[in-house]
């Protein structure tokens, strides 16, 4: 079994502020770009994770809000997390994006689907765009944080 220590702790951590990093990429490019474009409206989706996963449920919609919120950059953690292990399995760029997003995409995906949140064989060809190009943005801007700004010189 490999240990946190043997995936290198640094990539790890490294790994998690540029998810965060990249959720708050993706956050800006929906607010401003996609949203306006498709005329989409805010997603709760986050929260409603939450919820199901916890039973935490505000009582309020500015509450809400923030769960939605918190809960949006702790996946992005996961994403950039995921990046610091693949990173430190060699991998990088667009090949290392690319392995994480099958992987991490695919996982959730499957895991809101089980859980009863999503429902992909309803969604349109507009859902679909929107969800994975939105997801292709964080996954691509956490490799570019980590890569050319969280990285250790040399590697």
């Amino acid at each position: 079994m490999t240990t946190i220590t043997e995936l290198g702790s640094s990539n790890v951590l490294r790994g998690a502020l540029a998810g965060v990093a990249g959720t708050g990429v993706m956050t800006a490019f929906q607010k401003l770009v996609e949203m306006p474009i498709t005329g989409r409206a805010d997603s709760y989706a986050p929260a409603d994770f939450a919820t199901k996963v916890t039973g935490v449920n505000p009582s309020s919609a500015v509450g809400r809000k923030r769960l939605n919120y918190a809960t949006h950059m702790g996946l992005g953690l996961i994403w950039g997390t995921a990046y610091g292990v693949a990173a430190r399995r060699g991998m990088r760029g667009p090949r290392a994006v690319a392995a994480v997003f099958a992987v991490v995409y695919t996982g959730d995906v499957v895991l809101n689907t089980a859980l009863g949140l999503y429902r992909p064989g309803t969604w349109t060809r507009k859902d679909w765009i929107v969800d994975v190009g939105d997801k292709i943005v964080q996954a691509s801007a956490t490799g570019a944080v980590f890569d050319k700004v969280l990285a250790p010189k040399g590697r």
